[in-house]
Formats: structure tokens, C-alpha cells, sequence
């Protein structure tokens, strides 16, 4: 089944054959916005390690969602929200929320509220999990942000396996390794943020997170903001105060990692511990994780232009702009199907790209040297509860 791939034809024939043209439309080619990374300490007081009452954790929830409304946030991945979780919502004000995934040992605690709406959310499980150091089996989320017109960043929320023996290591590094292989194959050719409860240092010599950098080819936004400066693996935790830190250069295991594509140049443009949002009137830590705060800087790339993205959730994403050419120009696009669509070829000046299945019959479509493709127009519906194109 063919999914969302008109709409990327779209962006990559309007941009590739006919870049001139796209200020036909009124595109926005920079802004801002920032992310936030939260672990709101949700476990019910009988679990709860530092021995709060149940009434002592619900203010403490409201207290963040409040905050979390006040400072204007745009997109908030939040992680152990379980016993609280009603709370939390009824004091923010993002409009964009995701469902309550369930209780302890049902749910995975992890939540996105977002001033920016989004496409493709999916909840995924770890593979490998330990419970040496207690259960904590969270898994990630994968969201589609759309923060304007045309650009979508790739948004993972995560909670990896805590603790320090050596079943909690081995089953960190697959978590990391996890959601890696996921951007890999579900990410080509976006622009990624990825931000959450890592469990993981760099100070520790078997957790992995130049895994992300190494395969993914993403940036972390801490190491930025202290110069690039990495702690050697097998020293001494930097540990952060229980107070709001004076400055970055401690380490915590709740990180912001990113990079553009081809179409969106994003930066980082700050570095934050926002714990001195996140106190109680008294003072007191509202959690037991030092609140992330990144801000970021985008700008849309000269010569390449992505549309609105359209379709559903279900098949296989592709985004063929890596492989795309500058000045590249389509010769042939084919539709192919029945009583939906089924396959896209795209034949270019770099090379033919084919997508999706071989059912129904194909139909061509030649351009010449000066022709190009201005508009799609694309009708959706369902198919056995899968979101079609027809």
C-alpha cells in the first residue's frame, strides 16, 4: 500500500524541476520553537522512593502543569506520568495532547503535550528489558510534528531501562539501539529530535549513546552548549545538584538529541536546566529529574520545498530526498492501482524510484524538459479501518 507518497511527489517535483516557482506560494522559511523533557515522578506514593504522600505528589503535578502552561512550551515529552496523569492536563494548556497510555505496569508513562499538532503517533515496547533494579519496561513514542506549513520533525519521546547492574546496562544499550534502528528505517531523510529519560551518561563506559551520533547522524544539544566538550567515558558522574544548577556543565541522563534534512536547517540556539521554573512555593524540587529545556532555530534550505504531508498511519513511510539530485528533473511519474492507489514511479535525471505495490494497472505520465507537476490533488479515505489514498 502507498502511503503519503503523493504528497511527497508533490514537494520534490515542484522543488526539483521547478524551484523558481515556489514563491507562487507563500511559504514560512524560518522560525523558532522550543522542546522541553520532563520525568513528572508519577509513580503512585506507595512506590515512590523518596517516600512522598499521594496528596504531596498531585500538588506537586499541578504545580508543573501550571508551569508548564505559564512558560509557553512548544513541545513537551514527559515521561513516568501514571497516578498524576489527570492532574497534569487539567492544569496545562497545550492543545495537543496524547492519550493516557494506563496505570504502572500497564502503561508506559510517557505523554507529548505540544502547542504544534502532529501525524503517525505510535507507542512502541522495548524488545529488551531487565528488571534487575525494579520494573521499569517503558518503551518510546514516535510523533510527526507539524511546526508550520511544509515542516515536520521527526519527535521521540523515550524512557530508557534504569539502574546499574549489568542486566539494566545490556538493556540499555539495546534500548538505545532500538530506537536507532527506528529512526533508521522510519526517519530517512527528516529532520529528528529526540528527546527524554536516556538513563544513560556519558561518564559511563557501557552505555551508548554515540549511537545516535554515529548512526544517526544526530547532534546532542548539552555537549553543544558546553563546547563540545564530551566526559570521558569511565570517570566520575557529573552530578547535578538538588537545587536548581548554577550552570550546564553537570550531566543528567534526560538528553535532547537532533539534526535537519535536506529541506529544514535546524539548530540549537540554547541550553537549558529549567528547574527553577519547577519548584514548589517552598522552594522544593517538583521532581526528582532536572527539567530540559532546548531551543531551537530552523530555516528552510534554498532549492528544496516539502508540502503538507498526507495520508495515514499505516504502511511504510519513504522520503526519497537523499537521494534527489540538486537540478534534478522529473521525465515520468506513473501512478499505479485500482480502486486505490497502489505504487508510485518517479523517474528522474539522477535516476527511477519506485514505492509501494504492483496491483491495479499503471498509469504514465511523460513531462518534457520545461514541464513540471504544480498541484495533487488527493482523496482519502478507508479501507478496512486503514487510512487509504483512492
Amino acid at each position: 500500500m502507498l502511503r503519503r507518497s503523493i504528497s511527497f511527489l508533490a514537494a520534490v517535483l515542484i522543488c526539483s524541476a521547478a524551484s523558481t516557482n515556489i514563491t507562487e506560494h507563500a511559504f514560512a522559511t524560518s522560525g523558532t520553537f522550543n522542546v522541553l523533557s520532563l520525568s513528572v515522578n508519577g509513580l503512585p506514593a506507595i512506590l515512590d522512593p523518596f517516600g512522598a504522600s499521594g496528596a504531596e505528589k498531585d500538588l506537586n503535578t499541578k504545580y508543573m502543569g501550571v508551569a508548564l502552561s505559564q512558560y509557553d512550551y512548544g513541545v513537551v515529552n514527559v515521561q513516568k506520568d501514571f497516578s498524576y496523569h489527570t492532574t497534569l492536563y487539567h492544569h496545562d494548556n497545550h492543545p495537543f495532547r496524547t492519550e493516557f497510555s494506563g496505570g504502572v505496569l500497564f502503561g508506559s508513562g510517557l505523554n507529548t503535550l505540544s502547542k504544534y499538532s502532529w501525524i503517525d503517533f505510535s507507542r512502541i515496547r522495548w524488545e529488551w528489558c531487565s528488571n534487575d533494579s525494579g520494573y521499569d519496561c517503558m518503551g518510546f513514542t514516535f510523533m510527526r510534528v507539524r511546526i508550520d506549513e511544509g515542516v515536520y520533525i521527526d519527535m521521540i519521546n523515550l524512557h530508557a531501562d534504569a539502574g546499574i547492574e549489568p542486566g539494566d546496562e545490556e538493556a540499555r544499550r539495546w534500548n538505545i539501539r532500538q530506537v536507532s534502528e527506528y529512526i533508521t528505517a522510519n526517519s530517512v531523510g527528516n529532520a529528528v529530535i529526540v528527546f527524554g529519560n536516556t538513563n544513560s551518561r556519558y561518564t559511563r563506559a557501557k552505555d551508548d549513546l554515540d549511537l545516535f551520533i554515529s548512526q544517526n547522524n544526530l547532534a546532542d544539544a548539552w555537549v553543544q552548549a558546553n563546547k563540545g566538550k564530551v566526559p570521558a567515558a569511565g570517570t566520575d558522574a557529573i552530578v547535578c545538584p538538588n537545587e536548581s544548577p548554577s550552570n550546564i556543565s553537570c550531566e543528567v541522563v534526560d538528553k535532547v538529541f537532533y539534526r535537519g534534512s535536506r529541506v529544514i536547517d535546524l539548530n540549537s540556539t540554547g541550553f537549558s536546566y529549567d528547574t527553577a521554573r519547577f519548584l514548589s512555593p517552598e522552594g522544593k524540587m517538583l521532581t526528582d529529574h532536572h527539567p530540559v529545556r532546548v531551543d531551537f532555530e530552523y530555516a528552510l534550505r534554498n532549492g528544496l520545498r516539502q508540502s503538507d504531508l498526507y495520508g495515514g498511519p499505516h504502511g511504510t513511510w519513504f522520503n526519497d530526498l537523499p537521494l534527489v539530485h540538486p537540478g534534478s528533473n522529473p521525465s515520468l511519474i506513473a501512478l499505479c492501482g485500482a480502486n486505490r492507489l497502489d505504487g508510485l514511479i518517479l523517474k528522474l535525471d539522477s535516476g527511477l524510484v519506485t514505492h509501494g505495490g504492483s496491483g491495479g494497472d499503471c498509469y504514465m505520465l511523460l513531462l518534457g524538459p520545461e514541464e513540471y507537476i504544480t498541484s495533487v490533488k488527493l482523496c482519502l479515505g478507508q479501507k478496512d479501518e486503514h487510512t487509504r489514498i483512492f
